[in-house]
C-alpha cells in the first residue's frame, strides 16, 4: 500500500477533520473515497470554478477603467454606504 504525505492549511484540516468526524469518517478514508472515485471515473468528482474576479474578460475591465484613471478619463461619484447584514 502506497502513502501520500502533503500539506494544507491548519485551517482546512481543522474544519474538514470536524466534518468528518461528524460523518464518522476519519481522514484517510475520505481521502481514499476521493482517490477511488477519481481513479473509478476519470475525473474530479466536482465541478471546480475560478474566481470570477480573475477571468481574462474581468481584468481586462479592470486594467481599461486603470487607464481611464490615469488619463483622467474616469468619474467617480460619492454614494450611501451599502450594508449587508
Amino acid at each position: 500500500m502506497a502513502q501520500i504525505s502533503l500539506r494544507v492549511d491548519d485551517d482546512v484540516k481543522r474544519g474538514a477533520e470536524q466534518i468528518l468526524t461528524d460523518i464518522g469518517l476519519s481522514m484517510s478514508t475520505a481521502i481514499n473515497v476521493f482517490l477511488r472515485k477519481v481513479a473509478r471515473e476519470g475525473r474530479i468528482p466536482f465541478e471546480l470554478t475560478a474566481d470570477p474576479f480573475f477571468t481574462e474578460s474581468n481584468m481586462r475591465y479592470l486594467e481599461n477603467i486603470m487607464q481611464d484613471v490615469k488619463e483622467g478619463k474616469a468619474n467617480f461619484a460619492e454614494h450611501d454606504l451599502i450594508e449587508v447584514d
